[in-house]
């Protein structure tokens, strides 16, 4: 079974790698059991990231990026951290540029994931309706099976 798990630099991101950790690849669950396990980050393109012309004449694209290479080293970095004090050494670590909800969806398809595992941010209705949601996104779209994992209230 080939598990993607979608990280980005929310504590509800990695509650969802916790769990999965906990429930496909600690104990019991991986006796006999031949789970692989893709971590994928979506690092936005720097061109959506600006609107066009909105700053003149300045080009901050190569500054941009420097950045959003930055936070996908660190955001992998840490899955790397959580996966090893779990014991997991066997995991591919994936940075897909583009949207978050086209890229896990490729993603899903890429690794032939046979479950996308995706945490809840808990937007409300109308914060989802402006920002859209990756997770209902990705539900409608990925071509394997898709678990939200919500963190539980006490821990927001």
């Amino acid at each position: 079974m080939t598990i993607v798990v979608g990280v980005d630099n929310s504590d509800h991101s990695f509650y969802a790698l916790r769990w999965t950790l906990r429930h496909y690849f600690a104990g019991a669950a991986a006796v006999g059991a031949a789970n692989r396990l893709v971590i994928v980050y979506a690092k936005p393109n720097p061109s959506s990231a600006i609107s066009i012309g909105g700053l003149g004449s300045v080009d901050i694209k190569p500054y941009l990026d420097s950045d959003l290479t930055r936070i996908a080293t660190t955001v992998i970095a840490k899955a790397r951290e959580l996966c090893a004090a779990n014991s997991m050494c066997d995991v591919v670590y994936e940075v897909m540029e583009g949207d978050a909800r086209i890229a896990l969806c490729d993603a899903a398809e890429i690794f032939h994931a046979d479950l996308l595992v995706l945490g809840s941010q808990g937007y409300g209705a109308i914060k989802r309706a402006v920002l859209g949601s990756v997770s209902d996104y990705c539900t409608h779209h990925s071509n394997c099976n898709v678990m939200i994992v919500k963190q539980p209230k006490h821990m927001n």
